[in-house]
């Protein structure tokens, strides 16, 4: 038990300590580069990212947290299948877009139009998703080049509709008409924090028990370790990689579709694309080794570094430029792992193959 101990403490814990270490240590750094108060400077952060008045920081936080959140599933879950899709961005912009614009054109029930939208929205993401696999399985573009390049058309796409045809003119911003009042999606009692989470606790939810419990999930996460042995015991790897882009898409349209009827009610280009949800969610996701149930903590991680940097500026002066500073360092540590763990694996093949 010991000994299982200590390699735990010496494998899995101590790169955390230390990333956590660099952590502080530049903070530190910082905080005396400004000549500002440390205390001040990290009572301000918890402040910015949990407290204010009537909790509206704590609101902040979770709000920005939903985005990231969500966008950190549908990385995860096509990650695991060993599936590469960097192109969330594309298809959180096709699921908000879409979404938006059923709200707007389709008449009806208030209720009926929201689930369509909605709906709407999802499908859209799962699409643009299902498009990067058909270019990867059936014309050879390797799917991190082709989901990536994806991300750009849609954008121009959404650029032009709410610019032109779809405009709202007299507001004189780039962004389409606001959806029907009655769709947006309602506050909690006192609490500026739409119930727009819930979609993303119970798609949390889903997540964890479909990478643990489900066939299908196994399957995926087969050929996320190694998609030659899953094509050889004779699992269906084409349709099992369609299905899964398809479902890491639909979840990226529908934080789209959370961020048209919770907080903007509107599409306005470039609020999808500028906070940068979807690249702070595969951030979020190598973090904690694509591990289902770390995986909303990760996402909450770095949006309350956010939210508690700017009360870092207000309480001490400390630029809060310096939440990217700390989000550097995160990214060089999860490099770091990510390589080390590819090139132990090469070593491991390379001595396997030698002992043949």
């Amino acid at each position: 038990m010991s000994g299982r101990a200590e390699r735990l403490m010496s494998g899995d814990l101590l790169p955390w300590i230390v990333m956590l270490a660099w952590i502080l240590a530049i903070l530190f750094g910082l905080m005396l580069l400004v000549g500002a108060n440390f205390g001040e400077a990290l009572s301000g952060f918890f402040n910015g990212a949990f407290g204010g008045r009537r909790m509206a920081y704590l609101a902040a936080t979770l709000s920005r947290a939903t985005l990231i959140v969500g966008m950190a599933l549908s990385v995860m879950i096509s990650f695991r299948a060993g599936l590469f899709n960097i192109g969330g961005e594309g298809q959180l912009v096709a699921g908000g877009l879409v979404s938006a614009l059923v709200a707007i054109l389709l008449p009806g029930p208030p209720l009926v139009v929201l689930v369509a939208a909605i709906l709407a929205g999802m499908a859209a993401g799962a699409l643009w998703a299902l498009l990067a696999g058909v270019l990867y399985l059936y014309v050879g573009v390797p799917l991190l080049v082709g989901s990536l390049l994806l991300n750009f058309p849609i954008r121009y796409i959404a650029s032009y509709l709410v610019a032109h045809p779809f405009r709202d003119v007299p507001s004189g911003m780039l962004q389409s008409h606001l959806v029907p009042e009655a769709t947006w999606l309602a506050y909690f009692p006192g609490f500026r924090l739409d119930i727009g989470i819930l979609f993303i606790v119970a798609t949390s939810i889903f997540a964890i028990v479909y990478s643990h419990t489900t066939v299908h999930g196994y399957q995926a996460r087969l050929n996320g370790l190694s998609a030659d042995f899953a094509r050889t015991v004779g699992l269906p790897v084409r349709k099992l990689t369609l299905q899964t882009l398809a479902m890491s898409g639909a979840i990226a349209g529908l934080v789209g579709a959370i961020a048209v009827f919770g907080m903007h009610h509107r599409y306005i280009d470039g609020m999808l694309v500028q906070p940068l949800y979807a690249w702070t969610g595969i951030i979020a996701v190598l973090l904690v080794g694509m591990i289902p149930w770390l995986v909303p903590l990760s996402g909450l991680f770095f949006a309350a570094l956010q939210t508690g940097a700017a009360g870092m500026e207000r309480a001490a002066g400390v630029p809060k430029e310096i939440a990217l500073v700390m989000q550097a360092v995160i990214i060089l540590f999860v490099a770091s792992r990510v390589s080390g763990a590819i090139l132990s694996a090469r070593s491991s093949g390379t001595r396997g193959g030698d002992d043949v």
